[in-house]
């Protein structure tokens, strides 16, 4: 766990406490921007649980117990970071949440030794694109039967 500016700290996923809360960011902020989803796809929801359980979730929240203020999820294939999933919730915007937990799990990866971080974004979610941007990602692809970006960026090792 990792104590934040703003009274705020990363720390992993805690399924029993976390995932009610994770999942309706999803249902409300991620699925709705998205082409290939629908926020009344049964089976979608219903898979989340699993897909979070196979990759690694850290969450943003104000202690160690409290309900997110974001979160994200994440898969370690290889060499490559591959980000899943990222939200905040609406109220907790603006306050470098979102870059907080790209800066950690970037870090995490590091350790893992990961060389590329790849993730992909909506076309519908240009707020996202600007931060990955930001971020110093770069677009390397474009999927117009998914309507989404493919972004990448070098891990360099810390100095």
């Amino acid at each position: 766990m990792k104590l934040k500016a703003g009274g705020s700290m990363i720390r992993l996923w805690r399924p029993r406490t976390d995932s009610a809360e994770i999942i309706r960011l999803i249902k409300a902020e991620l699925i709705p921007l998205s082409h290939t989803a629908s926020p009344r796809d049964a089976q979608t929801i219903h898979e989340l649980p699993k897909r979070l359980r196979e990759g690694v979730t850290f969450v943003n929240s104000r202690t160690k117990t409290s309900t997110p203020l974001g979160f994200i999820h994440f898969y370690i294939k290889g060499d490559v970071l591959q980000y899943d999933l990222l939200a905040v919730h609406p109220q907790h915007r603006g306050k470098k949440i979102g870059t907080m937990l790209m800066s950690h799990v970037e870090a995490y990866g590091r350790s893992k030794n990961c060389s590329l971080a790849r993730l992909f974004v909506d076309n519908s979610n240009p707020r996202a694109q600007r931060l990955y941007t930001q971020l110093g990602f770069d677009t390397v692809n474009y999927y117009h039967d998914l309507r989404c970006y493919e972004m990448t960026k070098a891990l360099t090792a810390p100095f």
